[in-house]
């Protein structure tokens, strides 16, 4: 039976920003943070791969690291006028392009590794190495236009991973399903005119970019029906989630049938997130996962994006991946009692199910 790979790297963990507070530049008022930078920062991820180490889920795995990204590579999606201004200001003392996106010395290769990461797990899933596989991506991907990055994002890692398969063979259709909590402009944007790739977005509405993610935009004239967006109000929490998967995007992804589902697999809708006010748990992404599971017969990607909670991004991952794999190994959620009583009282959950069901009218799915 095949295994479950985990494409991870430590150099990932090294990729640094710029003199931040959180999200805004330091100055003037801004007073520097004790633990300061980008809300996006490594101990996130480093600490998932350390839960994993400690539990043995990791040694399930199949755990490896793959080979950057190429410029060829990264040149299927980002202009060679972006990548040459990104490169040179790499090689210096780093820099800040597009919004929210600075850098150190180094980020290039850094980011290019990331995207490699993204890449490698699609092509081993296709060639039928694994069955499915997770890449701890990092810096993250699915903000970044071809010629702007933005929102952490310094390359469109899943972009290029589906349009680098697509230009060997692999495949043709491709679903990306990104429940990160906040709208996959960039994807969405990258493939807003093409018909074989279908792209879902849960979100919170309205949260990053504070502007796009409405549910009126389904792709260009060419792509009529081919992006979706799903923006909820904050406080959905777990049952409203898995009622969007089962009335909205299970029903899509079949009705695709792509040849590859592709998870922007974001944590930060969890109810400790700090930019997001969504209440999902641990069990939430499990039992997403599950659903994904189920809808691909298992074979399918998952590349990390966001999350911002360093104690309890860990475990949703494991989470994720011990559903991918199969596993019995868990990591018990240290705060599912607090998580359930937060969790929307039944008038708000009418509410939601009333807007979910609308939503869903909306896109013929109900």
């Amino acid at each position: 039976m095949l295994k479950t790979a985990f494409f991870w790297d430590e150099k990932c963990f090294w990729h640094g920003g710029g003199n931040y507070a959180q999200l805004a530049p330091v100055g003037g008022l801004v007073q520097p943070m004790v633990a300061g930078g980008l809300p996006e920062a490594p101990e996130t991820k480093r600490r998932l791969k350390n839960l994993m180490d400690v539990t043995g889920l990791s040694a399930e795995l199949i755990c490896q690291s793959a080979p950057a990204a190429s410029d060829a590579d990264l040149g299927l999606v980002h202009p060679e006028s972006y990548l040459s201004k990104f490169h040179a200001l790499s090689a210096g003392a780093g820099g800040e392009l597009g919004l929210r996106t600075p850098f150190g010395p180094g980020a290039y290769a850094i980011a290019a590794l990331s995207t490699g990461l993204v890449i490698a797990a699609v092509e081993g899933v296709l060639q039928g190495q694994y069955r499915n596989a997770y890449a701890l991506s990092r810096p993250p991907g699915h903000h970044c236009l071809p010629d702007w990055p933005n929102g952490f994002c310094l390359f469109a890692n899943i972009a290029v991973a589906i349009r680098a398969a697509r230009a060997k063979g692999l495949c043709k259709r491709v679903a990306v399903l990104d429940w990160d909590v906040h709208h996959g402009n960039g994807t969405e944007a990258i493939f807003w005119d093409d018909p074989d790739v279908l792209t879902i977005s849960i979100h919170q509405e309205h949260c990053y970019p504070p502007d796009t993610g409405g549910v009126e935009a389904i792709g260009g004239d060419g792509a009529r029906g081919a992006n979706m967006n799903i923006p909820l109000p904050p406080g959905v929490g777990h049952d409203g989630y898995l009622e969007v998967m089962d009335r909205i995007v299970l029903p899509k992804l079949r009705a695709f049938d792509a040849d590859l589902v592709i998870v922007a697999c974001g944590y930060d809708a969890a109810f400790v997130d700090p930019l997001s006010r969504m209440l999902c748990s641990v069990e939430t992404f499990r039992a997403m996962t599950a659903r994904v599971m189920e809808v691909t017969g298992g074979r399918f990607v998952a590349a990390h994006e966001g999350g911002y909670s360093e104690m309890y991004v860990p475990f949703c991952g494991h989470a994720v991946l011990a559903e991918m794999a199969g596993s019995a190994i868990d990591a018990p959620d240290p705060l599912a009692a607090r998580v359930l009583n937060q969790q929307p009282n039944a008038r708000m959950r009418a509410f939601h199910s009333q807007l979910i069901g609308e939503m869903a009218a909306e896109f013929g799915l109900a």
